[in-house]
């Protein structure tokens, strides 16, 4: 599977992104796909993840309720839908995927990763 994030940019503090991740591959649907951002001198950390089937999400708690991740597998993509931003959002953001059925937070169990895209939030 080859993951291809898009849609970061620059957006002042309460605005929203769409970021998307297209996939190749046609085992797409058997992946569970997450998302993890890196902000500048911090370590890679957990975002989202979504199930195979789009049915369960789970996310971490400083984006809890402002974030929102949600997948298509007629078009192997999976979406992160960013609002509310704040300054401490600005991250590269990269999407993965996991064979693990159920939620992984674990960036070592994820197989792929996309290239990411940077998020800037100025406030």
């Amino acid at each position: 599977v080859q993951l291809q994030a898009c849609g970061g940019g620059l957006v002042q503090a309460g605005g929203f992104l769409r970021l998307s991740c297209a996939a190749s591959g046609r085992t797409f649907s058997r992946y569970g796909m997450g998302w993890f951002r890196q902000a500048p001198g911090k370590e890679r950390e957990f975002v989202a993840v979504i199930t195979w089937s789009g049915f369960s999400t789970y996310y971490a708690d400083p984006v809890k309720g402002r974030f929102t991740i949600s997948r298509d597998n007629a078009k192997n993509t999976v979406y992160l839908q960013v609002n509310t931003l704040k300054s401490e959002d600005t991250a590269v953001y990269y999407c993965a995927a996991t064979p693990r059925a159920g939620f992984t937070t674990r960036g070592d169990e994820y197989d792929y990763w996309g290239q990411g895209t940077l998020v800037t939030v100025s406030s």
